[in-house]
């Protein structure tokens, strides 16, 4: 009996070594460095859902590593526009950096480099919009854990070398500009037309619920949009009245 629970033991033990393996291989391919702290990253990698006490009823996620690397995230590519347009105001680089780290573009990101199939969480608790941004608040993570195992300049690396230079094409990033809500209302500010955005309609429970927003010019109503949040629906709407408009 004692033979063969030492066999489970180590069988348990060595498919551990295994998922630690295939981590610290993913991590070498998207990060461009070997792991030193391979802890940080799998801690990066635990979403909230599937978070483990630790300490009195303290559980442990990756939620503090958002933290870190959303502050580095932002402050590296802040830096690399200010180079990079040395000409350009505040309003401008505030404007692309935003674009740049907007939810959906880190979401889109962070499926690009493979965060998808690393990120832990519970399945069960996955609805048509639960966890909406869980892949780009792991990769927010995983920059936080770079730069605690790496420091610095290796972070910066990670995040110009592998992050931004390889998937985003400034030009069009410049020229295309994803907020159609800004959009519509500098339209109506050219036109001297009075915009307004309303929330219409809530449909379903506060567990899963769809907003219905309405864009309204000089009171008249022009284009509906639905979404999960509040910003999404009037995003959507504003999109389907630049849609009408011929403004896109």
């Amino acid at each position: 009996m004692l033979g063969n629970f030492l066999n489970l033991a180590s069988q348990v033990l060595k498919k551990q070594t295994d998922r630690e393996k295939r981590l610290g291989e993913a991590i070498n391919r998207i990060v461009g460095y070997k792991p030193s702290n391979l802890a940080l990253y799998q801690l990066a990698m635990r979403h909230t859902s599937v978070a483990k006490e630790v300490l009195d009823g303290v559980r442990e996620s990756n939620e503090r590593l958002e933290y870190l690397g959303d502050a580095m995230l932002g402050a590296v590519i802040a830096e690399f526009l200010f180079k990079k347009f040395p000409y350009k105001d505040e309003g401008f680089l505030t404007e692309i950096r935003a674009r740049i780290v907007n939810r959906e573009s880190l979401n889109s990101l962070a499926k690009k480099v493979g965060i998808a199939e690393l990120v832990q969480f519970d399945n069960r608790r996955k609805g048509a919009h639960t966890h909406k941004s869980i892949y780009g608040d792991s990769l927010e993570a995983m920059v936080g854990a770079v730069y605690l195992d790496k420091g610095f300049k290796k972070c910066r690396r990670f995040i110009v070398k592998k992050l931004l230079l390889p998937h985003h094409d400034l030009e069009h990033i410049i020229k295309y500009n994803p907020n159609h809500k800004s959009r519509i209302i500098e339209w109506a500010q050219k036109e001297n037309r009075e915009i307004r955005f309303e929330i219409v309609e809530v449909k379903g429970n506060r567990h899963s619920r769809e907003f219905v927003a309405q864009v309204f010019v000089d009171e008249k109503p022009l284009a509906r949009g639905t979404g999960y949040t509040k910003k999404k629906a009037e995003q959507d709407a504003a999109e389907k009245s630049c849609d009408s408009l011929s403004l896109n």
